[in-house]
């Protein structure tokens, strides 16, 4: 079949500017979506912050979009072609003359243009239900339809039929064009919904392992160790200055110091350093800063880290990380590890909570303890580690040549108070009125933590009162807050249990005072605080052994509240439940564990290693 190129050059200028328009418009689309998620997208993409280089959610967002753009709209995204039968294509329209050119595009499908002043005038070219033309923008060039083909050489052969039989003469028949083009939209219709699950997977493989490892292929690093390494180039402000108190544990700890700074000293003599030791004690003693002080002080490498930092989902990933910890440690010894919480996986194997189930800080521990003093050596590497919870774990842990030395962090007694109220009041405003040493006697049995938080609650107190310095009823009041709790002023009580709840704490303080070795009261209130209508405050001295008289008669103290009121009242009430709970907690232990019966005798039915099940008749 010829063809006329004067007839031919027309729809193919219209089709090549028509797709261009089309690939414009996309494009400006596709930008104005992208800059909008950019800005609003709370995964951090395309914001200026500090973490804005290591975010890679945004990226994963906008992959998505892309994906489901292309997927939905295809390259397709500004066409309105309606499909149509052919036909309808051969009678209404091609028979018509209304035809100004068609395009066969990859042997499938046949997009037809129609001339302008066709669309505008005739009604095939509107819709019926509305009666509104298809195409209104006189500038939209076409393609306006398109029809499936299943055999190119049968659709021209019709074409050339049907304008044989209307007559159209030469110079404005219709000579269709072949045109090749990749249709992404149709082959981006399996591949998206694969990509998108490989986007999904690896987001949810960077949740699941904690962000170990960093960068966007971090789930193949998830085995790394997560520990921060602090060194020359990352110093740490804290030391020994800092830590008030705990004087024996700070010789312990300097000698490990001085050893990592001065080897030659102790290896003259033959002398080994030990290889691990333990901070135990109870909770806001003061281990973790201890921990800190060492850093800032031994100027060598120092690896920090938790132990629920090798407890992970995936099996085998904590003995991983053990072993890539030790090896890190070796490479730059001499060194520190410490492990704050250890008994996160040190727990006495057999004993774990998740018996039955996944063993993993069990094979967790095994690599520990085969690392600390297995058959490959560790010259140079000490390890640092610190629990509350020493009596759980495991005896090949405490063993010697692991954790040689177990450092006892216990409660500051009255002098070690005072150091650490100095450290806290630097950075806070007093007067005159604040005296330290009257502040570490009123605070018997508190922790450095605790010290902290009534210095921190004092100030809240004077700044709440818009005071200018904080004095000393403000620690007062703070001493009170934290032991009994805040002040209740509009809790309503009947005058009548006013007056009971008077005598309930005047017959603990009369007790208290008519009895030898009863704690000395400090001050009595009705005034409700926390879960109390009222109470007494003592001041026990600092000892280290109790004997029978002092129990019993602190014993009798607690229980004058309940004794004034059946004097008083010729009754009792539900007020002493505090009282009762504390004196049966003293009279168990007493004969149970100290063994001050004279009945059971020299007997004690308690075990500090938690090993033996006692058992009484």
């Amino acid at each position: 079949m010829s063809e006329d190129p004067k007839n031919t050059e027309t729809p193919n200028i219209k089709n090549e500017n028509s797709q261009q328009n089309q690939d414009d418009e996309r494009k400006k689309q596709f930008e104005k979506m992208k800059e909008k998620f950019s800005k609003q997208s709370p995964l951090g993409g395309g914001g200026g912050g500090k973490n804005a280089g290591n975010n890679f959610y945004w990226i994963y967002g906008l992959v998505i979009v892309g994906l489901l753009f292309v997927t939905f709209f295809g390259t397709n995204f500004s066409s309105r072609m309606i499909e149509i039968s052919q036909v309808d294509f051969e009678q209404k329209m091609l028979a018509h003359g209304d035809v100004a050119g068609v395009d066969i595009v990859n042997e499938k499908e046949a997009r037809i243009y129609i001339n302008p002043d066709s669309l505008a005038l005739l009604d095939q070219y509107k819709d019926k239900k509305t009666g509104l033309a298809f195409f209104p923008d006189k500038k939209f060039k076409g393609p306006h339809f398109r029809l499936t083909i299943s055999s190119v050489d049968d659709f021209l052969r019709r074409i050339e039929k049907v304008q044989d039989d209307a007559g159209i003469s030469k110079d404005k028949r219709v000579y269709p064009h072949s045109v090749d083009e990749t249709n992404w939209g149709s082959e981006l219709t399996w591949i998206a919904p694969i990509l998108i699950m490989v986007v999904l997977w690896m987001f949810m493989m960077r949740r699941m392992s904690g962000g170990a490892g960093g960068g966007p292929g971090q789930i193949f690093n998830i085995g790394k160790s997560k520990a921060v390494l602090f060194d020359k180039d990352s110093n740490v402000n804290v030391t020994f200055n800092d830590v008030a108190g705990l004087d024996g544990a700070k010789v312990e700890i300097m000698e490990i110091v001085d050893f990592l700074k001065n080897p030659k000293k102790y290896t003259d003599l033959g002398a080994k350093i030990p290889k691990g030791a333990l901070l135990v004690g109870p909770p806001g003693t003061g281990k973790t800063l201890l921990a800190k002080a060492v850093a800032g002080e031994a100027k060598v490498p120092f690896f920090s880290l938790s132990g629920s930092d090798f407890v992970e989902m995936f099996v085998g990933v904590g003995a991983s990380r053990v072993r890539d910890l030790f090896r890190n440690a070796k490479e730059k010894a001499p060194c520190i590890i410490f492990i704050d919480e250890i008994d996160a996986i040190g727990r006495a194997r057999g004993k774990n909570a998740a018996a039955g189930g996944n063993d993993e800080r069990e094979n967790t521990l095994n690599q520990l303890l085969t690392e600390m003093d297995g058959f490959g050596t560790n010259s140079g590497v000490i390890i640092l580690a610190a629990t509350n919870r020493a009596d759980i774990l495991d005896r090949a842990l405490m063993r010697a040549g692991r954790f040689d030395r177990q450092i006892y962090v216990d409660m500051p007694d009255v002098v070690e108070r005072q150091e650490i109220f100095k450290v806290h009041l630097k950075k806070i405003k007093i007067d005159d009125t604040v005296d330290i040493e009257f502040l570490s006697r009123q605070t018997p049995g508190f922790s450095g933590a605790d010290i902290a938080n009534i210095c921190n609650e004092a100030a809240l107190i004077a700044a709440r009162a818009n005071k200018k310095q904080v004095t000393k009823q403000d620690f007062l009041d703070a001493v009170d807050r934290i032991i009994a709790g805040l002040e209740k002023k509009n809790k309503i009580i009947t005058p009548l249990r006013k007056t009971w709840i008077a005598f309930h704490e005047a017959g603990h303080a009369t007790v208290s005072w008519m009895c030898e070795y009863a704690s000395p009261l400090v001050k009595v209130t009705i005034v409700p605080r926390g879960r109390s209508l009222g109470a007494a405050w003592y001041l026990p001295e600092e000892r280290q052994i109790t004997t029978t008289e002092q129990i019993v008669d602190e014993m009798c103290a607690t229980l004058g509240g309940r004794a004034a009121e059946e004097i008083i009242f010729g009754k009792i009430s539900t007020g002493a439940l505090s009282d009762l709970e504390k004196i049966t907690r003293q009279a168990y232990a007493s004969i149970v564990y100290y063994g001050l019966n004279d009945k059971i005798g020299n007997v004690s039915y308690y075990d500090s290693s938690g090993t033996k099940r006692i058992f009484i008749r």
